[in-house]
């Protein structure tokens, strides 16, 4: 897998201080999308044993809350068992004194049975639709995404939305 960029200290993509991790490849391809060239499967660099050490390392400053999946498409089938790999890795390096918040063009009912969905928090759902945009909303692009608490949902087995004020 590859990936576009890593931001290791960013207050856009979730709660606090956050550790953003930006992979590769996207089918999507939704209209207006704000990073475009990480569609691109073999965009940027290639995730490795060593980029697996600097977000250990980066997610070991007492003030990041947290590591943010996002893309690209995490959930994109050439993605999925890095992210796996890389969500496990952070629970068993820092429990659940981190959260991980990914961010998915599917929807919560289609990505469910993937295991990653044992190991995240929150998940931010659906397409980015041009005509929903929304600049006032938290976290995501546009009306139609969804806030989702995961751990909630997987006991529920239904989508469940973070409580909180996301508008």
């Amino acid at each position: 897998m590859n990936y576009a960029a890593i931001k290791p200290l960013d207050i856009a993509n979730g709660p606090g201080v956050r550790v953003s991790l930006f992979v590769s490849g996207c089918r999507r391809r939704c209209k207006g999308c704000f990073n475009q060239e990480a569609q691109v499967f073999d965009y940027g660099k290639e995730f490795t044993s060593e980029t697996l050490q600097e977000l250990d390392r980066l997610l070991s400053n007492e003030h990041v809350e947290g590591l943010s999946i996002l893309g690209g498409e995490p959930c994109e089938r050439e993605n999925r068992e890095t992210v796996l790999d890389i969500c496990k890795h952070v629970r068993e390096v820092f429990g659940n004194t981190k959260t991980i918040w990914m961010w998915s063009g599917y929807l919560w009912e289609d990505l469910k049975v993937l295991p990653v969905m044992e190991y995240i928090d929150v998940l931010i759902d659906g397409p980015f639709v041009q005509k929903f945009k929304d600049l006032s909303l938290y976290y995501r692009g546009s009306q139609n995404q969804r806030v989702i608490d995961i751990p909630k949902s997987l006991e529920a087995g239904c989508a469940i939305r973070l409580k909180g004020d996301w508008k």
